[in-house]
């Protein structure tokens, strides 16, 4: 195992599966990866919108239901609406087995006064993951992009740090090379998954950040 915390794995041989691809966020990490030249396969419920949505991005992405995109693909970002974020991984349980999970899903509630973080029972998204998927190596990452710079195809670089949490180092890494394949972006381990509720909860923030600005925020870690 390497210790120099700079020296990432080679993942450009990797399939990468985004469920949830036909949103704003899933679609963005979509395109941002196989514009950086992935292998993407979009998951959603539906083959056929998943399909189109494939379609639509080109560069060699595939569209499938979810469950075929899971059997497919060796690293799985979940990127689906957080009231159906349990009962996807539930249903998802035997394909994604032994899969690198990377869980991007902010549990988030609005009112009049804007976002405000929600704190599921077993702690995070990230950890509702783990809980369910016992057999899947699940990581937590990509919480804090902004979903309009994501699809925005005039946009070359996206300038920000991505958070990357987990278990095991050996998975961090692959989710941090995989983040530093986007122009722009940096993957930054940042522990374990237990802290993964003040990582999705600061989104709450950006989002009144942005509001306030009209801008579309990121975060970047000082030296590092």
């Amino acid at each position: 195992m390497t210790t120099d915390p700079y020296d990432l794995p080679d993942v450009s041989g990797l399939v990468v599966g985004v469920l949830g691809g036909t949103g704003d966020q899933g679609r963005g990490l979509a395109l941002r990866l196989a514009r950086a030249g992935q292998k993407v396969i979009i998951g959603s419920r539906a083959a056929e919108r998943a399909e189109a949505a494939a379609a639509e991005l080109g560069l060699g992405v595939e569209g499938a239901d979810n469950a075929e995109c899971a059997r497919r693909s060796d690293v799985v970002i979940i990127a689906v609406p957080w009231d159906g974020h349990a009962a996807t991984l539930t249903a998802l349980r035997e394909e994604l087995r032994g899969k690198l999970v990377v869980d991007c899903v902010n549990p988030l509630g609005f009112d009049k006064k804007g976002a405000y973080a929600i704190k599921p029972e077993e702690g995070s998204a990230a950890e509702q993951a783990a809980a369910l998927l016992p057999e899947s190596r699940v990581t937590a990452a990509f919480h804090h992009l902004s979903a309009v710079l994501l699809q925005d195809e005039s946009v070359e670089r996206i300038d920000t740090d991505v958070m990357v949490l987990g278990e095991k180092r050996a998975d961090t890494d692959i989710v941090q090379a995989l983040a530093a394949r986007i122009p722009g972006m940096r993957g930054v381990f940042a522990g374990r998954l237990r802290g993964a509720h003040q990582v999705e909860a600061l989104v709450a923030n950006l989002i009144s950040v942005n509001r306030r600005y009209k801008a579309h925020a990121g975060l970047r870690v000082t030296d590092v």
